[in-house]
């Protein structure tokens, strides 16, 4: 009976984990409205992101309008559904493509690195140097990131979108013979502006979610380099399945509450 103050309960950790980071979305929220704004680290944080994220989001977009604009044109094809290549592999670019190949890169590429930063902070005790000096390091290290994040994966969305649906244009009508006249009646027909809305929300909260994360992540190091690489790398693949999980709800949420363009 001695022993069972010290038994960790299935679960609690990770409870804990959720728990922590919940609070610390709250405090990132609460930190946006209070002055002063560090508006300096902002932009030198959006310009960061958008250094590294840009060419590898536009390169990344160009397979992935292709692959949907080749397997869909297959699929038409075999129903005899070709005049809807266009509405289908452009929707599905706009609502689940471009918002996750946004998510993913600014994930990867910018939420790795601001880890990274903030890792080497606390574990150099920088941190703690600005709590003793009275500076909330949420307000002046953790929010411009976030917004940041949030800002570039929202811009970086439409640059997303609009280079995968020109490329899935060109395969279809150069490599499978579509009509282009075909390709852009049936998205004029079926797209509406709800489906750019639920795009760009995405967008907004993956970016927010790629953000905290990685500012959780690097906020709580194990201890040492090696704490900060293991941080790094726990907060890319806590955001991929975070982006996910918020993916399928805010699809089936759409769906319901939007009704389909009729014919």
């Amino acid at each position: 009976m001695g022993e069972t103050g010290s038994i960790t309960l299935p679960g609690t950790a990770a409870l804990t984990q959720v728990g922590r980071l919940a609070t610390l979305s709250w405090e990132v929220l609460r930190a946006i409205f209070r002055r002063p704004f560090q508006f300096r680290e902002w932009i030198q944080q959006c310009w960061f992101f958008a250094s590294v994220t840009i060419l590898p989001t536009a390169l990344v977009a160009i397979p992935f309008g292709a692959v949907i604009a080749l397997q869909l044109g297959s699929l038409t094809a075999q129903i005899g559904a070709q005049s809807f290549t266009g509405a289908a592999s452009a929707l599905a670019i706009v609502q689940q493509a471009s918002p996750l190949i946004t998510a993913l890169l600014v994930a990867g590429a910018g939420g790795s690195a601001v880890c990274a930063d903030i890792g080497a902070r606390k574990i150099r005790e920088e941190i703690d140097a600005m709590e003793v000096l009275g500076v909330d390091p949420i307000q002046r290290i953790v929010v411009p990131r976030v917004l940041a994040a949030i800002v570039v994966a929202v811009l970086l969305n439409g640059l997303v979108s609009v280079v995968g649906v020109l490329g899935g244009y060109f395969f279809n009508v150069v490599l499978q013979g579509g009509t282009p006249g075909a390709y852009l009646a049936s998205f004029n027909a079926l797209a509406q502006v709800p489906d750019l809305w639920v795009s760009e929300i995405k967008a907004f909260l993956y970016g927010f979610v790629a953000g905290v994360v990685a500012a959780y992540r690097g906020l709580n190091p194990a201890g040492g380099p090696k704490g900060v690489g293991d941080a790094v790398n726990q907060a890319v693949v806590i955001t991929f399945l975070l982006l996910f999980l918020i993916n399928v709800v805010l699809t089936a949420i759409y769906l319901k509450i939007v009704p389909p363009k009729a014919l």
